[in-house]
């Protein structure tokens, strides 16, 4: 199990826009080439983000914007916005477990609520972490260029 790189993908968007001075418009090429991914997975994330009401588009000249307050962005918010979990559960099972095996016949009842506990704790943890928080960091990590 892994999350996709769009998770990161994203923060790394949102922490260049929130970065950037005021006069530079954050393209999907300048994004792309930050990144090092093609432009089209950029412009894919942006349009998650922008259904999310996290961040404006300009169409044509380009340009981002982040719309939600930093300390009011979690990443649980990025999360939710470009990381779809089927059925909002975080860890798929084998599909045919076998009905004959003691272990295959009772699997999601000896893991199902222990799988639910960590999928709830990471969670959290996404929602207690603000862009703001990142943000320190990133100024700290910048301001040694």
């Amino acid at each position: 199990m892994q999350i996709s790189s769009r998770f990161t993908i994203a923060m790394h968007i949102l922490t260049y826009i929130a970065t950037a001075p005021a006069e530079e418009k954050v393209t999907s090429e300048i994004l792309a080439d930050s990144i090092q991914v093609n432009p089209v997975i950029i412009r894919n994330i942006l349009s998650q983000l922008k259904k999310a009401d996290l961040i404006t588009v300009k169409r044509g000249q380009g340009g981002a914007t982040i719309i939600k307050p930093f300390d009011q962005l979690s990443l649980f918010d990025v999360y939710r916005a470009v990381d779809s979990v089927k059925d909002g559960v975080l860890f798929s099972f084998h599909e045919n477990p076998n009905p004959n095996c003691p272990v295959g016949r009772n699997i999601h009842n000896i893991l199902d609520d222990k799988l639910l506990r960590v999928q709830q704790a990471m969670e959290n943890e996404l929602k207690a972490i603000t862009l703001a928080e990142v943000l320190q960091d990133a100024d700290k990590y910048l301001a040694n260029k």
